[in-house]
């Protein structure tokens, strides 16, 4: 018994994403990876107990504009330093919207907030955004 095809009739056309590769060939992560390391290993530590500091992860709801994220970012870092003793400070930068049925769905999905989609480009500026903020010393959590 074969089954009939289905069509979506929502989708008007498909673009191809760039490769994996390609994201991690033209933004490494290179520093930023013992932040984000470093940070793993605290948060762990504050969860079981080891680290007596409190863990504030705080952040906007979403990021729609990346350089107010990162002016965000910065404010928070300067905050992080002077409260390091007593909290390890995240940023919360959520990229999408999966929820979201009406509306915009994200930086990711929607960079330039138009209606144009370009997924490529969204996927390609959030991960920029998140690794200048992990090379600025502030973890950052999605």
């Amino acid at each position: 018994m074969s089954r009939p095809q289905l069509h979506d009739v929502n989708i008007g056309s498909i673009t191809p994403l760039y490769p994996p590769q390609q994201y991690l060939k033209g933004l490494p992560i290179g520093p930023a990876a013992r932040v984000m390391l470093t940070a793993r290993r605290q948060i762990a530590d504050i969860l079981t107990g080891k680290d007596s500091r409190l863990l504030l992860v705080a952040g906007p709801c979403s990021i729609h504009d990346h350089k107010a994220g990162l002016e965000y970012a910065t404010r928070l870092f300067e905050l992080s330093l002077r409260l390091q003793s007593k909290i390890l400070i995240v940023m919360r930068a959520y990229l999408e919207k999966p929820r979201t049925t009406l509306g915009w769905k994200g930086l990711i999905s929607d960079p330039d907030l138009n209606g144009t989609y370009d997924m490529g480009s969204g996927l390609w500026l959030a991960r920029e955004f998140l690794l200048k903020i992990a090379e600025m010393g502030l973890p950052a959590a999605t």
